[in-house]
């Protein structure tokens, strides 16, 4: 399998491509489960909406600011105004989640609406948007693995690589149902949710960042691998703290 090319269509001059198309899909589909989901949660569904409106334009500028910097000698460094030609690519999603999770913490202070609840309702959307969103990678040809003699391997620059947008694709549609069966079903405590889908999440990207072959580095390690190391650690002390205090 090959990448038909980054452009979906054209309207005169204006190239729409898929990588904007499924960012902004995933993003309306997100918003959508939530703001269904909100009632159940004693969340008003117009404060969901409030949320996204700041929360989506500044995870989007964070994931950009993210990659950017990590990125700044070998691709922007001697071209600084290519930082802003986002329509290419180059969005990391750990820089979108810390500067969306930050911007949803301080909406939800001002508001007064309890954030771990707030969390627990928009992050099963979260892992859905970003199941659809990777399938920009493709479309663009970035964010791919090794090469590898797998069946499902794609081509990319004449190349058998390990389709590693997929292998995150997959795992964060299964997330994304899984969060929801364990919050309808078996959901203990505020922030239970929030962790799981730390847990879950970043064991996944430490394993598939290993494949690929674009990592974003940290002096000689993988930023990814680094941060989904302490992502997992973090959460899952986390969850037993919070499930200890609901407890108690």
């Amino acid at each position: 399998m090959e990448s038909p090319g980054p452009i979906a269509f054209t309207i005169g001059t204006m190239e729409i491509r898929w990588y904007g198309i499924l960012i902004a899909t995933g993003a309306m589909l997100a918003t959508l489960l939530a703001y269904k989901r909100a009632p159940k949660r004693g969340i008003q569904p117009d404060d969901v909406l409030d949320l996204v409106l700041w929360t989506l334009p500044i995870g989007i500028i964070g994931a950009r600011v993210y990659y950017v910097i990590f990125s700044w000698n070998t691709l922007y460094r001697y071209d600084p105004m290519e930082a802003f030609n986002i329509r290419e690519g180059g969005l990391a999603i750990h820089g979108g989640l810390i500067f969306g999770l930050v911007t949803a913490w301080a909406i939800c202070r001002k508001k007064n609406i309890p954030f771990l609840s707030m969390a627990d309702l928009i992050l099963p959307g979260v892992a859905l948007a970003q199941c659809i969103g990777r399938w920009g990678n493709f479309f663009n040809s970035e964010a791919y693995g090794r090469p590898t003699n797998l069946p499902w391997a794609i081509v990319v620059n004449g190349q058998h690589v390990h389709p590693t947008f997929l292998y995150e694709s997959v795992w964060c549609g299964l997330l994304c149902l899984f969060l929801l069966y364990v919050d309808n079903r078996h959901r203990r405590f505020s922030g239970q949710i929030m962790c799981l889908y730390g847990i879950l999440y970043s064991a996944e990207r430490f394993f598939v960042e290993s494949l690929r072959t674009d990592s974003l580095m940290l002096g000689p390690f993988r930023q990814a691998m680094v941060l989904s190391a302490f992502v997992f650690v973090g959460s899952i002390i986390l969850y037993v703290f919070l499930k200890r205090r609901e407890e108690n």
